[in-house]
């Protein structure tokens, strides 16, 4: 994967009340990015996208408050060129940890993205991602 990756895409932190969570970090010096509202089969998931110290930070509010296994923060997200040729990089190498069986393509969010998901060793989620 050496070849495709470009950097650290975000970090995603779920939250409890993403307007508390924008407030927050805009009072500590970040700046919204982006918003967005994506329809998921338990209602509407907001999403925000705020840049915090050169580190751009995903907020995921789900549609039901809820204790989250993994903890807070959700995932870490790699900036990669080609999503597929990333994965077909990561499998030479013995990575069989893919979330589901292929990428997602989202037009209309954040402007259009592609991603993959797989786990690392202690469980944690990493995902490949191209904004389109």
């Amino acid at each position: 994967m050496k070849k495709h990756c470009k950097g650290l895409g975000h970090i995603a932190i779920y939250t409890k009340d993403i307007g508390q969570s924008i407030a927050f970090y805009e009072k500590i010096g970040g700046k919204l990015h982006k918003s967005e509202t994506l329809s998921v089969p338990e209602g509407e998931k907001r999403l925000a996208l705020v840049e915090f110290a050169g580190i751009l930070l995903e907020f995921i509010q789900p549609p039901i408050t809820e204790t989250w296994e993994e903890g807070v923060i959700s995932h870490f997200a790699v900036y990669v060129d080609d999503v597929d040729a990333a994965v077909e990089e990561l499998k030479t190498v013995g990575v069989d940890t893919f979330i589901g069986m292929e990428k997602k393509v989202l037009p209309h969010l954040f402007g259009g993205l592609e991603n993959r998901f797989f786990t690392g060793p202690s469980g944690e989620k990493i995902e490949l991602l191209k904004m389109l």
